[in-house]
C-alpha cells in the first residue's frame, strides 16, 4: 500500500487518520507543520500527503503550493483535510495544487476513496 505523509498539528487529528491509515494497510510518516510537511516530503517521497490547512507559520495552502512547484515534490498528489469548508477555500485548495479536498471530520470511506483516486 502507500507511505501517507500527514501534515497537521492537531494530535488527535494525526491519532484519527493515522488509525484509519494504518488499519487499511498504509504506512504513515507525520509532520507537525507546513515547514516540517515541506521537509518531510522532500527526504521521504511519500506516495501522497494529506495536508491541514489551518496550522501556526506555514499554512497547508502555503506548504501545497510550495510542494506542487517544486521539481522533487511536484508530483506527490496532496489531499487537503481541513475544517474550513467554504467554496472558496476549496477552489484555493485545488488552485496550490491539491487534487482531493475533505472537510474533517472524515468519513474513512471518503477518506479511503480520495486516496485510491489520486493514487491512481
Amino acid at each position: 500500500m502507500a507511505r501517507v505523509l500527514i501534515v497537521d498539528d492537531s494530535p488527535t487529528e494525526t491519532h484519527k487518520l493515522t488509525t484509519i491509515l494504518e488499519k487499511n494497510g498504509h504506512a504513515v510518516i507525520t509532520a507537525t507543520n507546513g515547514e516540517n510537511g515541506i521537509e518531510v516530503a522532500r527526504a521521504e517521497r511519500p506516495d501522497l500527503i494529506l495536508m491541514d490547512i489551518v496550522m501556526p507559520g506555514l499554512n497547508g495552502f502555503q506548504a501545497t503550493r510550495q510542494l506542487s512547484k517544486d521539481s522533487n515534490t511536484g508530483e506527490i498528489p496532496i489531499i487537503m483535510v481541513t475544517t474550513k469548508d467554504q467554496d472558496t477555500d476549496r477552489v484555493w485548495g485545488m488552485r496550490q495544487g491539491a487534487r482531493a479536498y475533505l472537510t474533517k471530520p472524515v468519513e474513512e470511506g471518503k477518506l479511503l476513496n480520495a486516496i485510491e483516486e489520486v493514487l491512481v
